[in-house]
């Protein structure tokens, strides 16, 4: 089993079983992701030097647009991808197995957590994950401390409020608040 069919898996939605051959390969892929935020997170890190860590992490090239403030944590890595001139505030934290994309322009705040893993709800299958994709459109804004939840997506210039929980999709050019978060207003109002 190789990082490849892991990958082709998480994209098509398939459980992840508990101990299948897909879960050690996805254990050993998060090693790897564990090793290298280690080493972003040890110390101060040039700008260019956080860019590389971030694409060794992501196996992807990483546009010099790009600025992450560490600590940044993401225990896979391999399916994450950043767009243009985007601002990552430290602290935050991508669970990005199911799949993450980041559109151009967008600014995620502090401590934001991304996570695109559920488990399931038998007890006696709670150790398998079900995968499910964070898209973020461009432009979007979210807060510190905001919690993106499995298969969200974000429509464009959408504004996720501090410490919102998002479980459903945002359409763009909405401002959500709350937990579960939701619609207040538009950004044109």
């Amino acid at each position: 089993m190789e990082l490849d069919e892991l990958l082709h898996a998480l994209t098509a939605g398939g459980t992840i079983t508990a101990g299948s051959p897909l879960h050690v390969v996805m254990h050993t892929a998060s090693q790897e992701a564990l090793r290298l935020t280690g080493e972003l997170n040890s110390g101060y890190q040039e700008p260019a030097r956080v860019r590389q860590l971030l694409s060794q992490l992501t196996g992807k090239p990483i546009d010099p647009t790009v600025t992450v403030f560490p600590p940044f944590h993401s225990d896979f890595g391999k399916n994450i991808t950043f767009g243009k001139r985007i601002f990552i505030n430290a602290g935050c934290t991508f669970q990005d197995q199911g799949g993450v994309v980041i559109g151009d322009d967008t600014l995620i705040g502090h401590n934001t957590v991304l996570a695109t893993l559920n488990h399931d709800l038998s007890p006696s299958r709670r150790a398998d994950m079900h995968p499910a994709p964070i898209t973020i459109g461009r432009n979007v804004w979210i807060g510190s401390n905001a919690t993106i939840l499995p298969g969200v997506t974000i429509g464009d210039n959408a504004v996720v409020a501090a410490a919102a929980v998002v479980t459903k999709d945002v359409p763009a050019d909405a401002v959500v608040v709350g937990s579960p978060a939701r619609v207040v207003r538009s950004v044109t109002e």
